[in-house]
């Protein structure tokens, strides 16, 4: 890890980031610490949007404080030590109680990436503070989403906008496309990127949404098939679910399909950064068949890749990557 890091930052890192430590330890170094601390300041926001503990008019005030003081708008922050003492997962809680050393490592980076890291932190952002005025309800209401394009836009703000945001990282440090209708497009597939691996958390996290009070399947949706976001509180629903659910996987496979156009994008020679984006892509795309397979409404038997197959995910992407053929190949699959 960069020296913008140390060993204690790194380790709350790893903590946090699970399967993508996958791909930020894949990274190369002119752009893994701008990627890795966008992570950390991310997944300091949605753990202060996500905290069990506290009201949600109380969460949204700081994570409203945050955002300003992450984008040097104030000089201070508000007190959100409670917050840091509820958390169940240490690592999140360890995110919460250095917020203001994470924060202050944006001004180690020049001003060009200072201001891509606080113009992507600040559309996530957005769409948590969204997120917390949409979802605030009285205790046992379930709430949903209206339509598709709440559902896109979200997608975008949380997730699309950190694949525009590696983008721009990979053409201001690692290669330069020739033609610019070739970089409108790796910015475009980019995003489709992101919204994939953002679907595929919302696709796999029906009911773990449903126990606090959100449905991100669209509320007019499931009416069209004679459902309500209680319905899902069902397994037995699943039967009735499943077309619906399914036309939604087959969305996320039409994005992964861009994300594999993204990879054909990067240069051949460039094997840390193609490595680091074929992980999550190989890594989605089983999950998603599996989440065709299984019943996803049902909350004792959560569905996702175990420890042995991200080995093998591992060992594929390291063996095929010198190769243009091996890779696109596994990608493919």
């Amino acid at each position: 890890m960069s020296s913008i890091f140390n060993s204690e930052l790194d380790s709350i890192l790893e903590g946090t980031s699970r399967s993508f430590y996958l791909s930020l330890k894949e990274l190369p170094n002119s752009i893994r610490p701008q990627v890795s601390l966008l992570y950390m300041l991310a997944r300091t926001s949605d753990t202060i949007a996500d905290s069990e503990q506290g009201d949600p008019s109380d969460l949204l005030l700081a994570l409203e404080s945050y955002n300003d003081f992450s984008q040097g708008k104030t000089a201070s922050l508000l007190d959100i030590s409670s917050l840091a003492e509820s958390q169940r997962n240490k690592s999140e809680a360890s995110l919460l109680r250095n917020v203001e050393k994470i924060v202050s490592k944006i001004a180690d980076f020049s001003e060009s990436d200072q201001k891509a890291i606080r113009r992507c932190l600040g559309i996530i952002i957005g769409g948590q503070i969204l997120d917390l005025q949409r979802f605030s309800s009285d205790e046992g209401t379930i709430l949903s989403l209206e339509s598709d394009e709440e559902l896109d836009d979200y997608a975008y703000r949380v997730a699309g906008s950190v694949g525009e945001f590696w983008t721009r990282m990979s053409l201001d440090h690692i290669f330069k496309l020739k033609e610019e209708e070739m970089e409108e497009q790796l910015f475009e597939k980019g995003i489709r990127f992101g919204k994939a691996l953002q679907m595929i958390n919302i696709l796999r996290d029906v009911p773990a949404d449903l126990s606090l009070g959100r449905c991100y399947i669209p509320r007019s949706k499931l009416e069209g098939y004679g459902m309500t976001p209680i319905d899902l509180l069902e397994p037995s629903s699943m039967d009735s679910f499943r077309p619906l659910y399914d036309g939604y996987l087959d969305l996320t496979d039409e994005y992964l399909t861009s994300a594999v156009q993204y990879i054909e994008m990067l240069p051949h020679w460039k094997f840390r950064l193609r490595a680091a984006c074929m992980f999550p892509v190989i890594i989605g795309k089983r999950t998603v068949s599996k989440l065709r397979e299984g019943n996803v409404l049902d909350p004792s038997n959560r569905i996702k890749i175990d420890r042995s197959e991200i080995k093998d995910v591992i060992k594929k992407v390291v063996l095929s990557v010198p190769s243009r053929q091996a890779s696109m190949r596994i990608l493919r699959s």
